[in-house]
């Protein structure tokens, strides 16, 4: 995928978050159908088995494991592999991302579920742990531009977001909102850094004469 396209993919991404969040927010009194729809058919199917496996995601997707203990690995682990402009990329998206979410939230402010079964803190759009899924995905596939990445990548988005609707601490498309803005910030960023990121350093070696 060139520049030109993950830019627009990107800004696609970012606009469309914003629009589901004043729609959602905005044009309904009340939470809307699907979104309580969602949160019925979860409750009537959870299970121990899925509140444990909510309950690990949970912990991984959020609090100082998601802020500095995933980001610092990957970045230790960018810098171990000799990557250094691939960590400087890394670190970069990791931070507007969680900047881009909280700015959401704070302009929507929208309720979360009353069912909460984990404490949670103020803003239900967009869901950060999704958000924070998304940025890992698509950093991981922007460097690493393979199937396998894409689907791992495709795959941990939607359990993380599966897994949020599970402790009813966010509404459905609170967890679509999260994930689009994980994406967008990726490829914007990618479009702007990537050619730098892959640029190869240069040492100019010259042979003795003589």
């Amino acid at each position: 995928m060139n520049r030109r396209m993950l830019l627009w993919w990107g800004v696609a991404c970012l606009v469309l978050a914003t629009a589901l969040g004043a729609f959602v927010v905005y044009a309904y009194t009340e939470t809307p159908g699907f979104d309580r729809w969602w949160n019925e058919l979860i409750e009537s199917i959870r299970s121990d088995g899925m509140y444990s496996f909510a309950l690990v995601l949970n912990w991984i997707g959020g609090g100082w494991v998601a802020i500095l203990g995933i980001p610092l690995l990957a970045i230790v682990a960018l810098l171990l592999a000799r990557r250094w402009r691939s960590a400087v990329f890394a670190a970069v998206c990791f931070a507007l991302s969680a900047g881009a979410v909280q700015l959401l939230k704070e302009i929507f402010g929208r309720a979360r579920p009353e069912d909460m079964l984990v404490v949670s803190d103020y803003g239900s759009f967009p869901s950060g742990h999704t958000a924070n899924a998304a940025t890992i995905a698509l950093v991981l596939w922007v460097l690493f531009p393979r199937v396998w990445t894409a689907i791992v990548g495709v795959l941990w988005i939607l359990a993380m977001a599966l897994s949020r609707t599970f402790l009813s601490v966010h509404w459905a498309s609170d967890t679509l909102g999260g994930a689009l803005v994980g994406a967008g910030v990726v490829l914007v960023l990618a479009a702007w850094l990537l050619p730098w990121v892959r640029q190869r350093r240069e040492q100019a070696i010259e042979a003795p004469i003589g």
